[in-house]
């Protein structure tokens, strides 16, 4: 079976045949943990999930890398601004590497409660602070860098095909200066830092010492040294959202293929925006809606994840909490028909919608098209066990949590006994302390949500 993706590099559906077959080397960017990740930012993961299970399941073996952006990433996409994990640290009040340090278990915490597949690698930027300066050294070499006062810049003008993941909308953006402002020391506004230095007399918690002066990586050259680093200098597919084409995966692309001489990634898939209020979902808006926030409105994690389905990966999605409750509702009607098929004995004669359901995700994962093909199947005259069989088949790739029992969540004993105490400091009047232990509560990883019951505590 021929399995096609849309490449954002070639503008079409391409037949996709990998390097080194079954081997599929997959690179796929992950998140800046400065602040917890909120549902806009998981489609892509879903997306990315449904991408590995369907290689696996169309007989390909994924090779997944994905980065841990914790340090680096800037406030603006114009190489200015505060580190994002400073900002979060002041924030905060806490280290940058506790910040760091939470925000990627309550990512990872995340990514479980949404039966994502863990990454083969999972990589941190600050654990590969030498890879990114060699690949700096190696850039600088070859005549790509240019240092200013506060750092060293990749000069984009020498890379003749510089910009070419873009479209003709991302570079007439970039020309009225709508994405990237240039500054006074800047060759061409669409050049970017590959290494910024430390200012004089501001001390930073992440800084390392470099050939060129104490400072810290730009947010691009962390993965392109990783990516090369675990899987070659030439990937099969890189992914990522929808708005890395026009700054992120385009520089990565330019420092890449300037440093190789080889094509960086022959497959870029990406996916479109999660909409709220007709606007993409972002954490500067401040109103941005967390797995926590579904799951004290009483919806799982799971339900989220069957709204991302209905959807192809390349179209927008207006997330409403209305659309959310039709998703909850069809996934709980696909879990009652599986309880039902659940003590049947697995029989593979369910060829027909098998080959549909490959099919579809053979067409560009086109997800939409497969959970029609779960319908059908389940409306169909098939015996039981064919359909039992079928159900395991599709769990093997959208993994719904068809056939789990979903169980109350218990609170741990540290949780409640620290409830104990709140509630004790309350009854006191003592509210500096009831304070303090809901602060406490809350680094654990749980919200205290009072009531006329009493108080509890629920996972964020």
């Amino acid at each position: 079976m021929d399995l096609r993706l849309y490449n954002s590099l070639t503008r079409g559906k391409d037949a996709f045949i990998p390097a080194a077959p079954p081997r599929v080397s997959l690179y796929t960017c992950g998140p800046t943990v400065y602040n917890y990740q909120h549902v806009g930012n998981y489609r892509t993961y879903v997306f990315e999930d449904v991408l590995v299970r369907a290689l696996k399941l169309l007989g390909f073996s994924p090779e997944r890398v994905m980065n841990i952006t914790d340090v680096g990433h800037l406030t603006s996409q114009g190489d200015e601004g505060e580190d994002k994990m400073e900002v979060g640290a002041a924030r905060e009040g806490k280290s940058a590497w506790d910040i760091a340090k939470f925000y990627t278990e309550a990512f990872l915490s995340d990514c479980k409660e949404l039966n994502l597949l863990p990454a083969d690698t999972l990589c941190r930027a600050t654990d590969h602070i030498p890879e990114q300066i060699e690949l700096i050294r190696k850039l600088d070499a070859k005549g790509f860098v240019y240092k200013t006062s506060d750092g060293l810049y990749f000069d984009t003008a020498k890379l003749p095909d510089y910009g070419k993941l873009m479209t003709k909308e991302h570079l007439e953006g970039l020309k009225s200066g709508a994405r990237v402002e240039a500054s006074a020391e800047k060759r061409h506004m669409t050049d970017f830092a590959l290494w910024k230095l430390s200012a004089d007399g501001v001390k930073r918690q992440m800084e390392w010492e470099s050939p060129w002066g104490k400072g810290f990586p730009g947010w691009h050259i962390e993965c392109s040294a990783m990516a090369m680093r675990f899987l070659g200098e030439t990937l099969d597919i890189h992914c990522g959202g929808i708005d890395h084409v026009p700054v992120h995966h385009t520089n990565e692309i330019a420092q890449s293929e300037a440093a190789t001489g080889k094509p960086f990634a022959k497959v870029w898939m990406h996916a479109e925006f999660l909409l709220m209020n007709n606007a993409k979902m972002a954490k500067s808006s401040g109103g941005f809606v967390k797995l926590s926030d579904l799951k004290e409105k009483g919806f799982s994690p799971l339900d989220y994840k069957y709204l991302c389905l209905t959807a192809h990966y390349r179209k927008q999605l207006d997330f409403t909490w209305e659309s959310l409750e039709a998703a909850k509702t069809a996934r709980r009607r696909l879990k009652d028909s599986a309880a039902v098929l659940a003590a049947a004995a697995p029989k593979l004669n369910c060829a027909e919608f098998s080959a549909r359901f490959k099919d579809a995700l053979a067409d560009d994962l086109n997800a939409p098209m497969a959970l029609a093909v779960v319908w059908d199947a389940l409306k169909s005259d098939l015996p039981a066990g064919a359909k039992k069989a079928f159900l395991d088949e599709v769990e093997s790739v959208l993994a719904l949590g068809l056939f789990a029992v979903e169980t109350a969540e218990t609170v741990p004993a540290q949780i409640s006994a620290l409830l104990a105490e709140r509630s004790a400091a309350k009854a006191g009047k003592n509210f500096a302390e009831s304070d303090r232990i809901r602060k406490q509560i809350e680094d654990l990883g749980y919200l205290v949500k009072d009531g006329k019951d009493g108080s509890k505590a629920v996972k964020k």
